[in-house]
């Protein structure tokens, strides 16, 4: 089954074009990796089909739902991109349990699980502003995966982890596959993409230059 089907899809930003021409098909409950230079699409592509951003032209489609007319964004989505809005006076339960508190689909047990779940622990009471750099990265997963999600969006998940972490979230990844998500990741490491992508979609200049299997 197809789970994302992007259609001609063009963004205009300020007179310059980040997303040009761009058609894609992704099947659902597979790992899809995204590769290219800084500025090549990849983000501005996850915010689309995030539904962050609205095409100029062109469509996004997910799970059968177009973005920004049948839905404003897809439903049981998990996102990590760029920098996530944590309040830094509040531990990362804390912080989990504000975003969740949103749609109250869950317990603070799976809060809990989820942040045991990328190397932290849940009953760490230490504000998030004294996290370093690699625990910030893992609570932004926290909250990705927390709720279940059926699309999850990583865009450089694997950042500022050490060879510890980055082993702990590719074996998350999997995982959440195993679930039934669908994933898309971008990755500057080529063993992210190597070890973990059923397909992979190369960007360069807003456009696709490469799609193919892994």
């Amino acid at each position: 089954m197809t789970a994302i089907k992007i259609d001609h899809l063009t963004k205009v930003l300020k007179k310059h074009t980040v997303l040009d021409d761009i058609t894609l098909e992704l099947e659902e409950n597979r790992i899809h990796g995204f590769v290219g230079q800084n500025g090549s699409g990849k983000t501005m592509l996850f915010r689309a089909v995030s539904g962050l951003i609205f095409p100029t032209s062109g469509t996004v489609e997910v799970f059968g739902r177009v973005i920004g007319k049948d839905v404003s964004f897809p439903e049981r989505l998990g996102l990590v991109l760029e920098n996530i809005g944590l309040y830094p006076q509040y531990s990362g339960f804390q912080n989990l349990k504000l975003l969740a508190s949103i749609q109250k689909k869950i317990t603070d047990g799976e809060i809990r699980e989820a942040i045991s779940r990328v190397g932290l622990d849940p009953a760490d009471k230490r504000p998030v502003r004294k996290y370093s750099l690699g625990m910030k990265q893992r609570i932004a997963l926290a909250q990705a995966i927390m709720e279940h999600p059926r699309l999850l969006i990583l865009d450089e998940p694997t950042n500022a982890l050490d060879e510890e972490g980055v082993e702990l979230i590719r074996g998350l990844v999997r995982e959440e596959q195993e679930r039934g998500a669908t994933v898309l990741v971008s990755s500057h490491n080529r063993e992210d993409i190597e070890q973990l992508c059923d397909t992979v979609t190369v960007l360069e200049n807003g456009r696709v230059k490469e799609a193919r299997p892994a």
